[in-house]
């Protein structure tokens, strides 16, 4: 009897029946993503809700140590919370859950220790290296405007220099280097969050390698037979319409034979002004007779 007594506090608080608190939390982090796990409370026949909320150093020490409900969680069904937008600043941050269902309330349970965000676990993204004709390009995977990407490629051969380029652009394909025919090259990629100043570890090395592609004999010959004939073709064309337009705008005339100057003009001309003068003459002579009638 007396062991029935000393229970009653413990499922009773001012008059209200609590539910069991939830146990084993813990947060997985990845990439700067946060999930906030719990094991479930079980209630036959009853669907439970959860309420999440935190509490980061500004709350803990200007705001009285107040509660914040989690943007995604109050309530929430599931045994989990995604508190990423939570987690805005790189301090410990207090986390607790506890659980409801209908007028029963759970008590509290906290997180512990409190997390950071600088504990996440950073991993190399995603890649897909690939040739563009002779340009190596890569497409990495989008984790989130917190973070850029070191991006390490070489030319595959004995003492090659290892260029490293910063790449900002999430999703987007990215033009690293013009390859030359015949060769390979390397690439891997790091993640690095500047927030927390964490790179991740280098991802395995993907090449791709560029075929020796040189013109084939009969293509370069054929290029360079229509190399002549443009050579020859173009001036040939020039004369021709050349010819063209001066017979168009200045054609030739042939005369007949009854028209062809045969003697020298000069020629013609002094004995044309000698039958000139003497028709003058002839012409005079016959006027005196009617003047002297007259």
């Amino acid at each position: 009897m007396w062991f029935f007594y000393t229970l009653i506090p413990c499922l009773l608080i001012d008059g209200v029946a609590i539910l069991p608190a939830p146990q084993n939390l813990s947060v997985q982090s990845t990439n700067m993503k946060h999930l906030l796990t719990w094991s479930p409370v079980m209630v036959p026949g009853e669907i439970i809700y959860y309420f999440v909320e935190y509490q980061g150093e500004y709350e803990s020490l200007y705001m009285s140590h107040v509660w914040i409900p989690s943007s995604w969680c109050s309530p929430t069904k599931g045994p989990e919370c995604d508190i990423t937008d939570d987690i805005t600043a790189t301090v410990p941050y207090n986390l607790r859950v506890r659980a409801t269902q209908g007028s029963e309330t759970s008590a509290w349970s906290t997180l512990k220790p409190p997390f950071n965000r600088n504990s996440t676990i950073l991993t190399p993204p995603g890649m897909d290296v690939t040739k563009d004709g002779f340009h190596l390009v890569i497409k990495l995977e989008d984790l989130g405007s917190q973070f850029e990407f070191l991006v390490a490629y070489w030319r595959r051969e004995p003492g090659a220099k290892e260029h490293v380029k910063v790449v900002r652009s999430r999703g987007i394909p990215v033009h690293l280097e013009t390859m030359e025919p015949g060769a390979a090259y390397c690439v891997k990629v790091q993640t690095f969050v500047k927030a927390i100043g964490r790179h991740s570890p280098f991802s395995q090395a993907e090449c791709v390698k560029v075929q020796g592609e040189t013109l084939p004999l009969a293509l370069a010959l054929f290029g360079f037979v229509g190399f002549m004939l443009i050579l020859v073709v173009v001036p040939l064309s020039i004369w021709k319409m050349g010819r063209l337009l001066r017979h168009s705008c200045c054609p030739v005339v042939v005369l007949p034979d009854t028209l062809k100057i045969t003697n020298s003009p000069q020629k013609l001309i002094s004995c044309r002004r000698e039958e000139v003068e003497a028709c003058a003459t002839a012409m005079l002579s016959s006027e005196e007779p009617f003047r002297t009638w007259i």
